[in-house]
């Protein structure tokens, strides 16, 4: 009998530990669990993709910018783009829950729940377009060619290099298609990255055009170069700002506006200046109105006929984008494309090129001389051909407004083509 008590003493004494094990256990338990929820849950993404497990943490959907709208991604994006905590949420069982916080390192590809507190929580992360200087972007969008192209082959296509006053700069050439950028509401050409970085663009018109596609539009206007009664009919006429009886005025940006400098100017303080887009444009690159002589020839006011020294590079020479003489630079913020620029582009004198981006089916200016016979100053333009060819400055052509975007500009979206352009706001 007494063996029998001490056995029951036994396991009443035995259960009472049990229970108090499994209670101390289970009070540990929903301590740690409780203590795991109150702390940040770090998931590493490897490479950017969504490579993880965890109970708690049923899905992750990601939403990448795409214009004006997101699309899905099963891939976190890397440079290029920034996390949107804004618009980035979780959800607890299909209800939206704002008392959890999310973060994303994009350098460490690292993403934070604050506070992780229940089982079926799903998080939307979304990723925008992040701005990069224009000039970035389009480096990163082009391979540079090595070496010179060959100037008599139209068909050659690409960006390249070549020295200008301030560094190197990268031209496109050809029947290039992603060259398009949309600024003060029109569409533009980029023409180069100046050495400076910043960016030479050529009006284009108030809808993208397809190279080859010919339209009035692609023009500003109309315009005489030079007009003024008793200068167009001397060699001073060629002057993007001119002085009387003098090759070149004597200072920089000084001397007589000419016909087209004015139209310029009043178009630019309507359409820039009047947009409050001004500190996107500058002048330092400026705008060579070479007046230096051809080989062999001598400046006069009027009497003998010469060639500049344009036309000795247009025809069969090798183009430039360096200005000789400092007095025909214009350190203005609006000018004309040069002849030389054209040829760098695609254009030949005496050749037809309908395909290369500078195309436009109508007739305009340069800002380069060609030549002075017989009372008649001539300067370089292009033909509704697509051609370098000449015209008297007396004579009406059309006007393709050419500025130089600051270095640091933003591409707010596009990648240059005709249907997505860069975007400088």
């Amino acid at each position: 009998m007494k063996i029998e008590t001490l056995r029951r003493s036994h396991l009443k004494r035995n259960i009472i530990i049990g229970v108090i094990a499994v209670l101390i256990i289970s009070a540990i338990t929903l301590n740690f669990t409780r203590a795991k929820y109150r702390v940040t849950q770090s998931i590493p993404l490897v490479n950017g993709t969504i490579n993880f497990e965890l109970a708690d943490l049923n899905a992750v959907a990601v939403y990448i910018q795409n214009g004006d709208d997101y699309s899905k991604s099963d891939t976190i994006p890397g440079s290029g783009y920034a996390f949107n905590k804004e618009k980035s949420y979780c959800t607890v069982s299909g209800e939206v829950d704002t008392s959890i916080a999310l973060s994303y390192d994009m350098n460490t590809q690292t993403l934070n729940v604050v506070p992780l507190t229940a089982k079926g929580t799903k998080c939307y992360l979304y990723f925008d377009t992040e701005p990069v200087p224009l000039r970035e972007a389009i480096l990163a969008n082009n391979e540079v060619n090595e070496g010179t192209p060959n100037f008599s082959n139209t068909t050659t296509t690409g960006m390249y290099a070549s020295a200008d006053n301030l560094g190197t700069s990268y031209y496109f050439r050809g029947a290039v298609t992603n060259n398009y950028v949309l600024f003060a509401g029109y569409y533009w050409r980029i023409i180069r990255i100046n050495g400076d970085g910043s960016i030479r663009i050529i009006y284009d018109g108030t809808s993208a055009y397809a190279n080859g596609e010919s339209s009035a539009d692609r023009q500003t206007g109309t315009s005489a170069y030079n007009s003024a009664s008793g200068v167009y009919d001397t060699s001073v006429g060629v002057g993007y700002m001119y002085q009387t009886g003098a090759q070149r005025p004597s200072g920089q940006n000084s001397g007589t506006a000419s016909t087209i400098k004015g139209v310029l100017d009043n178009w630019y303080a309507a359409n820039i200046l009047g947009k409050g887009l001004d500190d996107k444009v500058v002048s330092t690159p400026g705008f060579c109105n070479d007046r230096e002589m051809a080989s062999g020839y001598s400046w006069v006011s009027s009497g003998a006929t010469f060639y500049y020294a344009t036309y000795d590079r247009l025809y069969g020479g090798q183009p430039t984008l360096q200005c000789i003489n400092n007095n025909d630079l214009y350190t203005t913020k609006i000018g004309l494309i040069t002849g030389d620029e054209v040829k760098f582009a695609g254009g030949l004198i005496g050749t037809n090129n309908t395909n290369y981006y500078l195309y436009t089916g109508q007739y305009y200016w340069t800002m380069s001389p060609f030549a002075f016979s017989s009372g008649r100053a001539d300067m370089f333009s292009v033909n509704s051909f697509g051609a370098l060819t000449y015209s008297n400055v007396y004579n009406a052509s059309s006007v393709r407004p050419v500025l130089n975007l600051s270095f640091d500009v933003i591409a707010s979206g596009g990648d240059g083509t005709m249907n997505n352009p860069y975007v400088v706001a």
